[in-house]
This record gives structure tokens, sequence and C-alpha cells, in this order.
């Protein structure tokens, strides 16, 4: 078993269509996103609580300086 303990850092939560469009802005530089839907696995693993618009994108812990200023552009263009 590997001794590596990758961390990794949130850098955008909320509506899929978005995670998604961020997704492919960071893919185009190089990073691959980790993409957590706790809305899917509520409902493959059978619990009852509701997680919409909890789509969470996270980075690696050394790729944060290339990638969280995409997000924080993305962001703010979207927010216009």
């Amino acid at each position: 078993m590997s001794e590596s303990k990758e961390e990794t850092v949130r850098i955008y939560t909320g509506p899929v269509l978005m995670a998604e469009a961020l997704v492919v802005r960071l893919e185009e530089i190089g990073i691959v996103p980790i993409v957590r839907d706790d809305q899917k696995n509520a409902v493959m693993f059978g619990s009852g609580s509701n997680y919409s618009g909890q789509i969470r994108v996270f980075v690696r812990a050394d790729e944060v300086a290339k990638a969280k200023p995409i997000a924080d552009v993305f962001i703010a263009e979207t927010e216009e």
C-alpha cells in the first residue's frame, strides 16, 4: 500500500452545470479536478438526505496556485 497521502482543496461548490464548465476550463490547462456529487451518492446509497446544489470541485494541493485564479475568474464571470 502506498504511503502517499495526497491532499485536495475545494475550489468550488455550486450547480452541476457550472461545476462541469469549471472542470472543462481546468482540464484545458492540464488540471484534472475531482468532482464530488453528494446528491448522486445519496441516491446510490439510499440516503434520504437532500444535497441538491452541492457539487464540489477539488484539486490537488500542489495545483491550487494554478487552479485558483481560473476558478476565481470563472466565478466572477458567472456572477455577472
